[in-house]
């Protein structure tokens, strides 16, 4: 689903995964989980280059290395609110972009995951960019279900995502 925002420097991701809550916030919050899906198709993010210090003024960075050249892409960001396992709250020091996590328990081993950005640099609101991000989330849904078993996304669109 793709809609627009009242402001068109906000996106809004929402996603539902076929994983329990906690797993899906540990996901989000543990080096050793998010270096298998950080990053749109085509990158990786290797645990090396990954730090989380997951408490309010505690750091967020991470390396995504193009797969194809081998361009590097540093992200560095302060968490503004930790609520596990409910929300996480940061902000890009580069870019200013905040970035709120809701997670959702939805029951039987399901969890709704809104992302909402605000202050989105231009060049992320591209569609190019927004279809990127989404190939993320299609990764983490496919790591999450190698760890929960299911089929990583629910049934209503390709993995039950979409843009607002």
């Amino acid at each position: 689903m793709n809609n627009s925002t009242a402001d068109p420097a906000e996106l809004v991701f929402t996603r539902v995964f076929e994983a329990p809550r906690e797993l899906v916030f540990q996901c989000m919050t543990q080096p050793e989980h998010l270096t298998h899906f950080w990053g749109p198709a085509g990158t990786s993010a290797p645990i090396e280059h990954i730090t989380v210090d997951a408490r309010p003024g505690g750091t967020f960075e991470t390396v995504m290395i193009n797969d194809a050249d081998g361009s590097r892409y540093p992200t560095q960001a302060v968490y503004d609110e930790v609520r596990e396992p409910e929300r996480l709250v940061w902000t890009e020091t580069h870019s200013g972009m905040t970035v709120t996590v809701t997670f959702t328990d939805l029951g039987s081993t399901r969890t709704g995951v809104e992302i909402r950005q605000v202050k989105v640099p231009e060049m992320f609101r591209s569609p190019e960019a927004q279809a990127g991000f989404l190939t993320s989330l299609d990764r983490f849904a496919g790591y999450l279900a190698t760890l929960a078993g299911g089929p990583g996304h629910s049934p209503g669109g390709p993995g039950g995502e979409g843009t607002r």
